[in-house]
C-alpha cells in the first residue's frame, strides 16, 4: 500500500525530473522533434496529476505517479505525402458507447515506416475544426499499448506533405475510465507495424 506521504514524494520527485528534462530542452542544442516530444510528455503527466484534469478514477488517482511512455525515437517521426480529400460528406465514427461521433475523411497520408509503405486517414471532427484528428492501431495494441488504439492530433498542412510524430500519440480516455466515450479508430487506420512510440497501456489499481 502507498503512504500518502511516499505516494506525494513520488509524484514530487517525477515531475521535478520532468520539470528539469522540460526546462533543459529550451536551453539544449537538441532535435526540435525531441524537445516537443519531452514538452508533450511533461503536459500529459501535468494534465493526469490534476485532480481537475485527470481522466482517472478516484482508486487510480490515488496511486498515480506518471504515465509511462515508450523511448522517444526519431524514426517515429515520419514526413508522409498528404493528399487532401475533397467534397467528403460526414460520417458516423462508432465510439465505445452507443454515441456516433462525426467526422468527414480529411486526408491520406502515405509514408514508410519500417521498410514499409503505409497509409493512414486523416479526419476532422465536424464539432470541432481547429485539430485534425489521427486514430490508429498498430501491433502493439491490446499489448503493449490500449487495446482500443491510440490518438494523434495534428494541424491542417499547407501544402503536400504532413509530419506525425508517433512519439506524441495518446490514448483515449477511456482507456484510463469507462465513463468516457471514445471514438474506435477505423479498419482502415490498422498498421501492419508495430509502433512502439507515445504512451504505453495503462496499468489500473490492483483492486480493478
Amino acid at each position: 500500500m502507498y503512504g500518502k506521504m511516499d505516494l506525494f514524494m513520488a509524484r514530487f520527485l517525477v515531475f521535478l525530473l520532468f520539470l528539469l528534462v522540460f526546462t533543459s530542452c529550451k536551453k539544449s542544442n537538441e532535435p526540435t522533434y525531441l524537445s516537443k516530444a519531452k514538452e508533450f510528455q511533461y503536459k500529459m503527466n501535468i494534465e493526469f496529476s490534476d485532480k481537475q484534469t485527470s481522466p482517472l478514477t478516484d482508486e487510480d488517482f490515488v496511486i498515480f505517479s506518471h504515465l509511462d511512455f515508450f523511448p522517444i525515437q526519431e524514426k517515429y517521426r515520419v514526413k508522409a505525402h498528404f493528399t487532401k480529400l475533397e467534397n467528403q460528406q460526414p460520417f458516423e465514427m462508432l465510439t465505445t458507447t452507443s454515441r456516433l461521433a462525426k467526422y468527414i475523411k480529411y486526408g491520406i497520408a502515405n509514408f514508410s515506416l519500417d521498410n514499409k509503405k503505409l497509409k493512414l486517414t486523416i479526419y476532422q471532427s465536424v464539432d470541432d475544426k481547429k485539430y485534425l484528428f489521427l486514430p490508429y492501431f498498430d501491433k502493439t495494441s491490446g499489448k503493449e499499448s490500449y487495446s482500443g488504439g491510440k490518438y494523434i492530433e495534428l494541424e491542417p498542412p499547407t501544402n503536400d506533405t504532413i509530419i506525425i510524430d508517433f512519439n506524441q500519440a495518446y490514448n483515449p480516455y477511456c482507456a484510463y475510465n469507462y465513463k468516457y466515450s471514445c471514438p474506435i479508430p477505423p479498419d482502415e487506420n490498422r498498421l501492419d507495424v508495430a509502433v512502439r512510440a507515445g504512451v504505453k497501456r495503462f496499468v489500473h489499481h490492483p483492486s480493478k
